[in-house]
């Protein structure tokens, strides 16, 4: 609890306009802090899109301000309860697939691309690791989302997947691409066929989750990885930039990969739709049934 004190005192609120995206920095460990509460669910709204990028920018700006205090780490987490992200606005996507509004399906899934292939790529900043904290579910989006962090920590009994199998659609915002580098693509193929949500225990033993907190402990587990990986940082980063040149993510295979994903939405048939309609109705009723958190963890990182 006292090392909780001293993150109260040293957690310094970013002045934006932000309203779906909360920022915080800490300049004792270099930290920049993101919490995602997207309305009026937990998705990916176009607003919380256009944030996420203008963090990542104003994140690379304070990198490359020598006036400025440096950020060795970004972290990307949650104030919704339970929730992480539930991925791509649906109500939206049906609506744009019901229209055959190609050209807007198309200039969301990039919006989407964006913010992610910057915290893949670690804003090309060598200096920099980014961190994805998962407290909640993350499923769809929000599991590629999560897997874009340089280093994924979730919290044990939260699940994590893509449903997107079951209206018929596959994840185009780069799962294959994010997952199949960490379990290899076949496997990866099988985990986004399933539709299965899994456990973040199960999960670690696959080694997509790399580090596995208790329950409401998450933050916690960030400091911790930060100042183990203090001993050893200037090797660790070395082989980060190896793992770069092997395992190289590229922005022009995204965007082809979001093409694919346009044209398999749009071949979508109105049974698909309909339980695309349904899957929103469930995961309305789910947040609506909590409140979003301002206590906890959460409420002393805000103060």
């Amino acid at each position: 609890m006292a090392h909780l004190q001293a993150v109260r005192t040293t957690l310094q609120p970013q002045q934006n306009s932000n309203t779906q995206f909360t920022t915080y920095f800490d300049p004792h460990s270099q930290v920049a802090w993101g919490y995602m509460h997207a309305e009026p669910r937990p998705c990916f709204t176009p607003t919380l899109l256009q944030e996420l990028l203008g963090w990542c920018h104003a994140v690379a700006s304070q990198i490359d301000d020598p006036k400025q205090p440096d950020v060795r780490y970004m972290v990307t987490a949650s104030t919704h309860p339970d929730v992480f992200n539930y991925g791509g606005d649906l109500n939206r996507f049906a609506e744009l697939i019901a229209a055959g509004d190609r050209d807007r399906l198309t200039q969301y899934a990039q919006a989407c691309i964006e913010p992610l292939y910057l915290n893949a790529v670690h804003l090309n900043r060598p200096g920099l690791k980014s961190i994805a904290l998962v407290q909640g579910d993350a499923l769809g989006g929000g599991f590629e989302c999560a897997l874009s962090g340089n280093v994924l920590i979730a919290e044990r009994g939260t699940k994590l997947g893509f449903p997107e199998i079951l209206f018929n659609l596959f994840p185009g915002m780069g799962a294959l691409s994010l997952l199949g580098r960490r379990v290899g693509y076949q496997k990866a193929e099988q985990m986004i066929l399933s539709g299965r949500l899994f456990l973040a225990e199960e999960l670690h033993a696959l080694g997509v989750v790399d580090v596995l907190a208790e329950p409401g402990e998450g933050e916690m587990a960030v400091h911790d990885y930060i100042r183990r990986e203090a001993r050893s940082r200037n090797g660790a980063l070395a082989l980060r930039s190896v793992r770069d040149e092997i395992q190289p993510i590229a922005y022009s295979e995204l965007m082809r990969v979001a093409d694919i994903w346009v044209d398999a939405a749009l071949r979508l048939e109105a049974k698909d739709l309909r339980m695309m309609e349904r899957l929103v109705s469930r995961q309305t009723g789910k947040t609506e049934t909590t409140v979003p958190k301002t206590g906890g963890t959460s409420q002393v990182l805000s103060a």
